[in-house]
């Protein structure tokens, strides 16, 4: 019978999950940030030359995210443009929820999943695997580049940026910030307030106003979504 798991319970199958994987290990969330612990037993599963299929869909990874992956060969990206889903599973067992493999998720919000054996439920095991299997076929896998961090002042870090800008009269986000003085995360506040972006989960999305102003919402197949702005733009 399948399982109902709150908060708690859906980290802990989910660490099981990954820790029992012998044979293959899939990863559907569109926000993806690794803490501590799910970064070591990846790297235990890494090791183990387990196949590990990591499907994303919302947002660029971070340069700490994208050096991190790239230092594990037997784990392969890919990015889905409309994912939604969140699920996890390997050969014996899924998990369907509503949390994504994300820190601040894991931590802070209120989520439900349930666990899924699939010698108790097989059939929904089965159902599961396949939709899950389509939305690897239709994803675009990533090749991970290694990514510059430069190291600021204060201790926070942006990312050198791995994407070509529209000639010289638009910026990405981190260079227009780095142009203007500010932080990335300082710059996204004041695009927020400024009604230029709003939020979509843990990330932003770009917003009618926001198109009016000159932003642009691109897709990089190597490093996913992101927004170009242009250099003369009133914040």
């Amino acid at each position: 019978m399948a399982k109902f798991l709150n908060t708690s319970a859906t980290n802990y199958y989910l660490e099981e999950l990954i820790k029992a994987a012998r044979e293959r290990l899939i990863i559907i969330s569109p926000f993806l940030k690794f803490n501590d612990r799910i970064r070591e037993l990846m790297e235990d599963k890494d090791r183990m030359k387990i196949d590990v299929r990591i499907v994303y869909g919302k947002s660029e990874l971070a340069p700490q995210e994208i050096n991190w992956l790239r230092s594990l060969a037997f784990i392969r990206t890919s990015f889905c443009q409309h994912l939604h889903a969140k699920c996890y599973l390997n050969e014996r067992s899924a998990i369907i929820t509503s949390m994504n493999l994300y820190d601040f998720s894991q931590v802070n919000n209120n989520e439900m999943g349930v666990f899924v054996d699939r010698n108790q439920e097989p059939d929904l095991y089965r159902e599961t695997y396949e939709e899950a299997q389509r939305l690897i076929r239709v994803s675009d896998e990533v090749r991970l580049a290694a990514e510059k961090v430069e190291p600021k002042d204060d201790g926070h870090e942006i990312a050198a940026e791995s994407v070509e800008e529209n000639g010289f009269d638009k910026l990405t986000t981190s260079k227009l910030a780095k142009a203007l003085g500010f932080k990335t995360g300082e710059l996204n506040e004041k695009l927020l307030g400024g009604g230029l972006i709003e939020r979509d989960g843990e990330h932003f999305k770009l917003t009618s106003k926001g198109k009016a102003e000159g932003g642009e919402f691109r897709f990089s197949k190597k490093f996913g979504p992101y927004f170009l702005w242009p250099v003369d733009i009133r914040l």
